[in-house]
């Protein structure tokens, strides 16, 4: 399992990194549209949907990021883009803390219609996030606000480990806790404070020339806390309906869902702090 796993870890990162640095700009966009309609399908699967609607979930999901893209959203500031991306922001802000006091049980009881656009909201809000902080704002900013989660995810791991006795929420992923959280926090925070020292552009670095190291560790802080939101939602999903993993997409991880759940709230509210700090 292990050999397995590394051996799928290994190949994303290289698929990821091809089509980062690849010379045509589009590669990266087309790439972030198979992941969302893999993560669409996985989110109607999820939702109680049967294979038919799990696959025009992910047509949709799809068909939204081609639209967005015939719109011109992924080049520009246009108000729609900062209308859409603060809506996300929001709803995240908003809603899924709601969703998590509610409980495992509140998941089967909204309407599986609605279920199914909040996934296909939250996914097109999260591609337009990446392909905007990839193609407006480069490489190293998008990759800096995704190693924010990575950051964060390894170091909540570490102290989890070492220091969680108290649960952050056991009803729903037994296995988090409150030193995993603050753990967590710690170390989003050094890298933040590391990379805003750094001469190339990145998203850390912009927000303390923007408005002082302090907001950026309060911004840092707050997006750390939403990727244990978005990790947390996905969670209360498959418990709710009896699964361990979004789907087998990805041999020894699980579904595709499983990798970026703490991403989806942090890629759009990135893209708002920056949008309107600029």
């Amino acid at each position: 399992m292990l050999r397995q796993r590394v051996i799928t870890a290994v190949l994303l990162l290289l698929v990821l990194l091809a089509a980062l640095f690849a010379p045509v700009e589009s590669a990266f966009g087309l790439l972030m549209a198979v992941i969302m309609a893999a993560a669409a399908w996985e989110w109607a699967r999820l939702s109680g949907c049967q294979s038919g609607m799990c696959w025009a979930s992910a047509a949709l999901a799809a068909g939204a990021c081609a639209l967005m893209t015939s719109w011109g959203w992924h080049a520009t500031a246009s108000d729609g883009v900062r209308i859409f991306v603060s809506l996300a922001s929001l709803a995240w802000l908003g809603l899924a803390p709601w969703l998590l006091r509610a409980g495992v049980p509140v998941w089967q009881r909204i309407p599986s219609p609605v279920r199914l656009v909040m996934g296909l909201f939250v996914l097109c809000a999260a591609w337009l996030a990446a392909v905007q902080l990839h193609g407006r704002f480069g490489v190293w900013y998008l990759l800096s606000v995704l190693a924010l989660a990575w950051a964060a995810d390894i170091s909540a791991y570490f102290a989890g480990r070492a220091f969680g006795k108290r649960k952050l929420a056991p009803s729903i992923s037994p296995g988090k806790s409150w030193a995993g959280v603050y753990g967590g926090v710690a170390g989003a925070l050094l890298l933040a404070l590391i990379c805003s020292q750094l001469s190339v552009s990145n998203f850390h670095a912009d927000i303390a020339a923007r408005a002082g190291i302090p907001v950026l560790l309060l911004v840092v802080a707050a997006l750390t806390a939403m990727s244990v939101v978005g990790d947390l939602v996905e969670s209360l999903m498959k418990r709710s309906m009896g699964l361990k993993d979004s789907s087998q997409l990805l041999p020894g991880h699980g579904g595709v869902l499983d990798r970026i759940d703490a991403l989806l709230p942090v890629l759009p509210l990135a893209l708002t702090v920056t949008l309107w700090l600029a």
